[in-house]
């Protein structure tokens, strides 16, 4: 009897490391690199989503993640709110020119925004996007 395998439950041999193996892996892990895999798996089911290391200079996309940091900088002397969005990828800085604040655009907080992407001195950057919060909840 213990020559032969059950059918659908494969010997001990063969089954893969599993949950211990993943648990172990997690916790030698750097928290950063954890988190860029949890923005990335977001960002892929996400429909309609380009990832931010995939965008080119003067592409219109789509994109997801997280803001790491939202600040007030004047442009030309005009107000400016800028916020860097990471989706695991790459960041992008997301910049709404003539703003000083946006209600719900603060770290911490998901959102998708849409528009063209320009590059400006070595930085992917969105001006004016459209862009959609995530639920807080979601999160």
């Amino acid at each position: 009897m213990s020559g032969t395998p059950r059918p659908g439950r494969p010997e001990k041999a063969e089954r893969p490391a599993g949950r211990l193996r993943r648990m172990l892996d997690r916790l030698s892990t750097p928290q950063e690199e954890l988190e860029s895999e949890e923005l990335q798996e977001d960002a892929q089911t996400t429909t309609g989503c380009t990832r931010i290391a995939a965008t080119g200079d003067r592409q219109l996309v789509t994109v997801t993640g997280t803001l790491r940091t939202v600040t007030l900088q004047p442009r030309a002397g005009v107000p400016a709110l800028e916020a860097e969005l990471f989706d695991g990828t790459a960041p992008l800085d997301v910049v709404w020119l003539g703003r000083r604040s946006i209600t719900g655009i603060e770290p911490g907080r998901k959102l998708i925004a849409s528009g063209r992407v320009c590059m400006n001195h070595g930085r992917r950057v969105l001006f004016n996007p459209k862009y959609e919060l995530k639920p807080l909840g979601r999160e």
